[in-house]
């Protein structure tokens, strides 16, 4: 059977996440993205690239200082709790197999922005001048006039993403010419088709930047909780612009030129589409005055809803990861969310979805189907994986469905961040493989005086799809992918789980004959077994 494609390459996959403000406790919608930044690297990392996965924290802004204020503590103590006693315990609770950690407070940051911004001043790409007009606080964002709402009276005015008034500032500050990048920026754009994605997300982008970009206030001098601009202490960097610049400073720009030169530019940032300007309008723009390569694709995740809003903590319909966890578990929320809502569309979370879709994809297509393969080998070989010596018409469509599945799976996820549609294409397979044991009954094959060879031939194919789809799904639920590997006796002849290749995961017959295969605990309890332990 002919191998899938060899990925292998001499460029990093270098991905990152937004790094998540820290004025509160991670929510559903970080753990989303991040979730979504692991699978795909995990998923790279199977093809054998060279794979970077960065996540961190934004620590700097008015916002935080005035977070911090409310709790009795200082902006860095503030910081430094969140950071060590939530987001860094829960990223490593789902399994978030990131190899770096930015924090903005952290001096191989906070120096290499400075020399950036200072490097744009000498150019002549900053200038001084005064700021007047309306800012949330809540998005750290300087807003236009036309995208506020109504508020209680007259003068008062709404964010669109928080639905809370916006303060109006009066200050003197530094400004990058934003506006001079427009026409490349759209040129840009022509020449990429795909820098941003999806296609609602680039045509929003293109609207935004055709109609003319105004220059951006890149300072505030009426707090101090932020880097200081070189020239001008007096003056904090605004905290998007300070931000922004961890994807080269994490990648060693002005520290590693070696590492820098192998990571950037960054493969795919991954973003929400309420931060979508910074990233692929003001953050290109800001490369191309530096002279910095752009980075090669901003994708956009939709917004995940509660009763028909955006899902955040100033919202109040910030809901904890671990609510879901700890009945759910982790391996079925990872699943969950990139299953149930199509990257980049924003999707409304329901426990009855979610309840349906584990009891019936993961309990009942799954995870039984992993049971009772290991089961009946135990049973009629005493745990002995048979050889398949009647391979027939049954066991070559099992064989061709999953070329065709490996295929489908690698470019959805791999190239097209489409992950429910690849997610769908494994699990397919799944279901065939379930129709194939119902067809061939083994059950019955096995009281057959001379069906010796065909019960061992209908096992071992459904062994070795299992061995497959355990490949296929390491990259979405790592902790259920190993004790199905574990429970098959993949390891001693095949290696590590970590170790297999997407690019031969459809070479048939890899799972050799005589392997013990053993049933281990199930791996998705029926949840009215688990509320019961």
């Amino acid at each position: 059977m002919a191998a899938l494609e060899d990925h292998t390459s001499t460029d990093a996959y270098y991905v990152t996440t937004p790094i998540y403000y820290v004025n509160d406790r991670p929510h559903l919608g970080h753990a989303y993205t991040t979730v979504a930044g692991d699978v795909l690297t995990r998923w790279h990392r199977q093809r054998g690239e060279d794979v970077w996965y960065l996540t961190g924290t934004d620590e700097h802004g008015q916002k935080i200082l005035r977070t911090a204020e409310a709790n009795g503590v200082t902006p860095q103590q503030w910081c430094d709790k969140l950071v060590e006693e939530a987001w860094k315990p829960l990223w490593e609770h789902l399994r978030i197999a990131n190899d770096d950690f930015i924090r903005t407070t952290q001096a191989r940051h906070t120096d290499r922005v400075q020399e950036f911004v200072q490097d744009l001043y000498d150019k002549g790409e900053i200038y001084q001048g005064s700021y007047t007009g309306p800012y949330c606080v809540g998005c750290e964002e300087y807003k236009l006039p036309g995208e506020l709402l109504p508020g209680a009276t007259e003068d008062e005015k709404l964010c669109p993403v928080h639905k809370r008034p916006v303060e109006w500032l009066e200050e003197e500050n530094y400004f990058f010419r934003l506006s001079a990048y427009g026409p490349k920026l759209l040129e840009f754009y022509a020449a990429n088709p795909d820098f941003i994605q999806p296609a609602s997300a680039r045509n929003e982008v293109l609207r935004f930047v055709e109609q003319d970009l105004k220059d951006l206030s890149i300072s505030r001098s009426t707090f101090d909780w932020g880097v200081p601009l070189p020239w001008d202490d007096k003056h904090v960097l605004y905290v998007w612009v300070d931000a922004l610049q961890n994807y080269i400073t994490a990648a060693g720009y002005g520290s590693d030129p070696e590492r820098f030169a192998r990571l950037w530019p960054a493969s795919v940032h991954l973003v929400g589409k309420d931060i979508l300007r910074f990233h692929a309008v003001i953050w290109p723009a800001m490369l191309m005055a530096a002279g910095l390569p752009l980075p090669r694709r901003v994708v956009a995740n939709g917004w995940l809803m509660v009763g028909g809003e955006k899902m955040s903590k100033s919202n109040l319909t910030g809901i904890a990861p671990t609510d879901l966890t700890s009945h759910f578990g982790v391996d079925a929320y990872r699943y969950y969310f990139l299953r149930a809502i199509p990257f980049g569309t924003d999707g409304s979370f329901s426990w009855e979805d979610f309840t349906a879709r584990y009891t019936s994809e993961l309990a009942n297509d799954f995870g039984n189907l992993a049971s009772r393969v290991a089961a009946m080998v135990g049973k009629y070989f005493d745990g002995a994986l048979p050889a398949a010596t009647d391979h027939g018409p049954a066991e070559q469509a099992v064989a061709d469905a999953l070329v065709r599945a490996a295929a489908e799976a690698d470019r959805k996820i791999g190239e097209e961040l489409d992950f429910a549609g690849g997610i769908a294409a494994v699990f397919e397979f799944v279901k065939l493989v379930n129709g194939y044991l119902t067809e061939q009954e083994p059950w019955k094959v096995a009281k057959s005086p001379d069906g010796r060879d065909r019960l061992a031939t209908v096992l071992y194919t459904a062994a070795e799809a299992l061995r497959a789809t355990a490949v296929l799904l390491n990259p979405l639920m790592p902790d259920s992918a190993a004790k199905l590997w574990a429970s098959l006796g993949a390891e001693p002849a095949l290696g590590a789980l970590a170790e297999q290749r997407i690019a031969t995961v459809a070479d048939w017959g890899r799972l050799p004959a005589g392997a013990t295969v053993t049933k281990g605990e199930i791996l998705f309890p029926r949840l009215e077994e688990k509320a019961a332990v």
